[in-house]
């Protein structure tokens, strides 16, 4: 099962970063980690009906396409989705490379909500753009500071670590089944009446 993961912080010591760090290392096959600080900022005239999309654009689309899973792991910034992070999921709304793909969204912050406002919208505009929501995969982790350990950049609770171990399993479980699914239904005689 191949995973795409997107993280909404740019920042090289980002505790986000370190959170999906930690989360790739429950994933059980190839897994990319999409480089969205490389993206133009979102201009619908670069993305008409003829239009050449810009090379990062491009590369973003062609990883979403092959994956079978989607990860994205997310701070909060003034209760709200980081720029960064949805203009990357602006530019694959109209190519359609995320539907019908699980998708678990994961948002850690130092403060106790655990950045659920950007959990909540994040899921919002992941569904909006047909992914399947994992529910049961998605995460809100609070007070994410002392989690880290600044040294090897991971999360370094153990009671944070299961519960990403028991996140991606149920992500792995969803592309398991939609996989399974989609080479059913492609495999399936045509059937006339």
């Amino acid at each position: 099962m191949r995973l795409l993961a997107l993280s909404g912080s740019l920042r090289a010591r980002s505790s986000n970063g370190a959170v999906l760090r930690s989360a790739l290392t429950f994933w059980d096959g190839p897994a990319t980690t999409a480089d969205i600080g490389a993206l133009p900022h979102f201009n619908p005239d670069l993305d008409g009906e003829d239009a050449t999309p810009p090379v990062p654009v491009a590369a973003l689309r062609t990883a979403a396409a092959t994956a079978d899973a989607l990860l994205v792991v997310s701070p909060e910034y003034a209760h709200g989705v980081p720029g960064v992070l949805k203009n990357a999921l602006d530019w694959l709304v109209s190519s359609g490379e995320c539907g019908g793909k699980p998708v678990a969204v994961i948002t850690a912050s130092p403060f106790p909500t655990g950045g659920d406002h950007a959990n909540a919208q994040l899921r919002e505009v992941l569904r909006m753009m047909s992914g399947e929501v994992v529910t049961a995969a998605c995460r809100e982790i609070p007070a994410i500071g002392p989690k880290v350990d600044p040294t090897t950049e991971q999360v370094k609770d153990a009671a944070t670590l299961t519960d990403l171990g028991l996140a991606m399993a149920q992500l792995a479980e969803a592309a398991t089944t939609a996989t399974a699914t989609a080479t059913a239904t492609a495999t399936a005689p045509l059937t006339t009446p």
